[in-house]
């Protein structure tokens, strides 16, 4: 082999692998630092878009799942409401029963017990205009342009997606409570549209009704009516009325409680399989990063090795 000082193979030969290694060794340090097998698109193409999709996918997901527990968040205000628009009412109910069935009581008892009973109307009333965040909890005329009618096949309903499909997906459909239809009574038993009890023809003055429409909320006190004007049978109806909206905000939040743990379990499906395409397997490549380490440490040895060879053709030359 001749001696050669012009160009020396050796030394570009181990400059190159040791350019190689450090650069292998760089890429591996990365890696452990990031914890992803994918540090840029040119690393892997197919599996970025994969990874970004699903990440998209999870992101949605999570969006999902919030907005179903906001609903059942909804619900449950509705149904305390509700709760509390039950107690009312039974207590209407036994100011009638002490007001007409006690012959202990005088004229005067009598005009205290329509005056509380009076007070209750107006709060169920402002029972009915509650609002969860800015939105009615139950179903007012408002809500759609047509009268609520218990019972009816109003619009007054709300739409909660549960899927990260957006509209395209499935969605939940839940009914805003129609309280003041509930609470909007006719003698024969049947109940009336919301806005019966506003209409002024239908009352005559305080505590007189002029006809077969009753209302257990008042918006003012001269649509309010007075403990003898019905039968204890109304209060009844009333009463489940209310207990038959509860039920039915039981009925969707329990459709929303299996959509929120249906969207917990896709989620953590969905992450378990973005973890095995994106994560980098810390064994693998803690192996990888002490072989590069040791590569390019010989490699850096190998240039200097090379280099050497310069000092025996000068002592040919001396």
């Amino acid at each position: 082999m001749t001696l050669t000082i012009s160009n020396n193979s050796a030394v570009a030969s181990a400059s190159y692998y040791l350019g190689k290694n450090q650069k292998a060794l760089q890429l591996s340090i990365k890696k452990l630092a990031s914890g992803k097998r994918v540090i840029s698109p040119n690393d892997d193409p197919g599996t970025l878009s994969v990874t970004m999709k699903l990440n998209a996918s999870v992101t949605r997901l999570t969006g999902a799942r919030n907005n179903v527990q906001n609903a059942i968040s909804f619900l449950e205000v509705q149904d305390g409401i509700l709760e509390n628009a039950g107690r009312i009412v039974n207590r209407m109910a036994e100011l009638k029963g002490m007001a007409s069935q006690d012959p202990m009581k005088s004229s005067q008892d009598v005009e205290s017990y329509n005056n509380e009973f009076h007070d209750l109307q107006r709060q169920l009333y402002d029972i009915s205009q509650m609002t969860f965040n800015g939105s009615s909890l139950f179903a007012q005329t408002g809500n759609s342009g047509t009268d609520t009618v218990f019972k009816g096949a109003g619009n007054h309903t709300i739409s909660i997606h549960t899927s990260d499909q957006g509209t395209r997906g499935t969605k939940i459909s839940l009914h805003r409570s129609a309280l003041l239809s509930a609470l909007t009574i006719t003698n024969d038993g049947g109940t009336m549209a919301s806005t019966a009890f506003n209409d002024t023809s239908k009352h005559t003055g305080t505590g007189t009704v002029s006809n077969t429409i009753f209302s257990f909320a008042a918006s003012v006190s001269n649509k309010a009516w007075n403990l003898d004007a019905v039968s204890m049978g109304v209060f009844e109806k009333a009463l489940e009325n209310v207990a038959y909206l509860r039920a039915q905000n039981g009925g969707g939040m329990s459709r929303l409680t299996f959509a929120a743990d249906s969207l917990s379990v896709q989620q953590t499906n969905m992450r378990a399989a973005l973890g095995r395409i994106e994560d980098v397997d810390i064994a693998e490549e803690s192996s990888n990063l002490a072989k590069y380490s040791i590569l390019s440490q010989a490699a850096a040895a190998m240039v200097a090795q090379a280099n050497s060879t310069n000092d025996v053709a000068l002592m040919l030359l001396r």
